[in-house]
């Protein structure tokens, strides 16, 4: 029977919390030696995979959770995660992000500390809450190799594969179209881009589903389905999506006919 132990849970909270603090905050402390607060992004998907470790570490010490479905979450975080770091390191390079720019630029006293409040403490925040689904898959105590468990896993890594595929080739489609100067200012609606303006950010949202779904053959999986619903809500609405196709339609060329034949995030026939 699947089930949690909520105290041994509530400990690798607060374990996988201080860890993932100390993350950022040396993270934080790089980026001063850099001089370039861009690296953070790098980090953004490492952290998922530092959860997920902690998690199975803690849980293990402690004699909880099923081994198969901790190296299953912890096998696909780390896929995702590594990748998601790899290409943002190469597409950032030595440049600093404008966005960290400018939240320096509002600094009323220490630039550093001003950047470690604004950009570095959310992040932590933020991720820390959207990856608690991958402590809970940690801790969930009964084999996932029959019945309703094993369905759930399936799905999981089903829906996994389908966000990780188009996340890869969505990023490697938009690098090789950027790469071709006489792309230079125009619109990409090639491939996948064609059927979604965002398909790195819907590969994202289903990656984070696919994380969450291993959990979902008890109900303490489902007090964290929130988890996902946040995570995709801000791909949509907040600083993914909405936000881009702002800058787009302000800067690009094309960028709004664009927008009225295609599908704003979930793949779909383009429109005549």
């Amino acid at each position: 029977m699947v089930g949690v132990d909520w105290g041994a849970l509530g400990g690798g909270v607060v374990v996988s919390s201080v860890v993932l603090l100390a993350v950022f905050t040396g993270t934080w402390l790089l980026a001063l030696r850099l001089g370039r607060h861009s690296v953070v992004d790098v980090v953004w998907g490492l952290g998922f995979v530092v959860v997920a470790l902690v998690g199975l570490l803690t849980a293990r010490a402690g004699g909880h959770g099923d081994l198969g479905r901790q190296l299953l979450v912890l096998g696909l975080t780390a896929a995702w995660g590594v990748r998601l770091a790899v290409h943002i390191g190469r597409r950032n390079g030595d440049r600093e992000d404008p966005r960290y720019e400018q939240i320096a630029a509002r600094a009323t006293g220490s630039v550093a500390a001003h950047l470690y409040r604004r950009v570095y403490l959310p992040q932590t925040v933020v991720l820390f809450a959207v990856s608690l689904p991958l402590l809970v898959a940690a801790f969930q105590d009964g084999a996932a190799t029959s019945g309703w468990p094993l369905v759930v896993v399936l799905l999981g890594v089903l829906v996994w594969s389908v966000g990780f595929t188009f996340e890869t080739v969505g990023d490697w489609q938009l690098e090789r179209f950027k790469a071709d100067p006489a792309n230079r200012g125009r619109v990409n609606d090639l491939g996948l881009w064609r059927y979604t303006r965002h398909p790195n950010y819907f590969g994202d949202a289903c990656v984070m589903w696919g994380l969450w779904l291993p959990t979902a053959a008890h109900w303490s999986g489902w007090v964290f389905v929130v988890c996902p619903v946040l995570m995709t809500l801000n791909l949509v609405k907040g600083s993914g999506a909405a936000m881009t196709d702002k800058r787009m339609r302000s800067t690009r060329e094309g960028f709004a006919e664009y927008v009225e034949r295609t599908s704003g995030f979930v793949p779909w026939f383009p429109r005549s």
